[in-house]
């Protein structure tokens, strides 16, 4: 987690890898089969259908939020999802819900992929199918401006951070020593520590970036980052919810003409400066 950067990929050939990366379709006539009764929902099944479901937080800006609070579906996240769905002719539909509720939901078939900015981790890599990265930002420690006691993840032991149960920024936080209080979000975790009931949150950068740009708050700040870097990636049940075409076949030109890869590209000039705050670049690659 060196700096937050956006990363440009070739569109369907990486991103696609998650909804077509495995498994066996009626209409697969190039490749691989998964040997199972599990094969879920394909990609030719979203074809037919014409819809990808996508489970999506709505709530964490700049990836996936409501502009003003009220209004469209916007953000990082939902415009990469919604190139994907171009990229397979087909409508991107959109179910919001808590992010400690999203990975229960696609178990359960509401959804065929998760785009919420989820990292790996064991547990997770156990049990779902990733596409390859399309962002990468370090995590850090939010506390308020006079605090100077936090410095360093270590000085979170025996701290109160405010994170959601299932996110890796709880995981980080508990591995550091510190009390969880639960929350919804990064929006309610603020509302925590500005009122002096935790000690500090942890999360993405650019989500403390973008926050600090739009609301021009200035009494909070970065206490500590992590040193490693932290991919975020599409995500969809092992084994079930994927298709029997490869990324290669997968990525065909989109209906509109487009070649793959130029509506994400598309994605990232709108809004890499959008996220980018006071000095931090996010470096687009082709």
């Amino acid at each position: 987690m060196k700096r937050p950067r956006l990363l440009s990929l070739a569109l369907t050939s990486l991103l696609l890898a998650a909804v077509a990366g495995c498994g066996s379709s009626s209409d697969d006539s190039t490749g691989g089969s998964s040997g199972g009764s599990e094969a879920g929902t394909s990609l030719a099944d979203i074809r037919d259908a014409g819809v990808i479901t996508v489970g999506t937080e709505g709530t964490y800006p700049p990836f996936t939020f409501h502009e003003g609070g009220s209004g469209e579906l916007t953000g990082y996240d939902v415009d990469v999802i919604k190139a994907v769905a171009d990229q397979l002719g087909v409508k991107a539909q959109f179910e919001e819900t808590q992010f400690d509720a999203i990975f229960a939901g696609l178990e359960a078939g509401r959804f065929d992929v998760i785009a919420n900015q989820v990292s790996i981790d064991p547990e997770r890599k156990a049990k779902y199918d990733f596409s390859k990265p399309y962002t990468v930002s370090p995590g850090v420690v939010v506390v308020t401006k006079d605090d100077d006691s936090i410095n360093s993840f270590d000085d979170l032991a025996g701290k109160t951070t405010a994170q959601s149960l299932t996110s890796n920024w709880y995981q980080m936080a508990q591995d550091a020593g510190a009390k969880v209080e639960s929350v919804e979000g990064w929006a309610q975790a603020v509302t925590l520590l500005k009122q002096g009931r935790v000690d500090a949150t942890v999360n993405d950068e650019l989500t403390f970036l973008d926050y600090q740009k739009t609301e021009h708050d200035t009494d909070l700040k970065i206490a500590a980052k992590t040193t490693e870097e932290s991919p975020q990636r599409l995500r969809v049940p092992q084994g079930k919810h994927v298709a029997g075409q490869g990324g290669r076949q997968g990525a065909r030109r989109a209906p509109s003409g487009r070649h793959p890869g130029q509506d994400l590209r598309e994605v990232l000039r709108r809004r890499r400066l959008e996220v980018g705050a006071r000095g931090h670049r996010l470096a687009a690659r082709r």
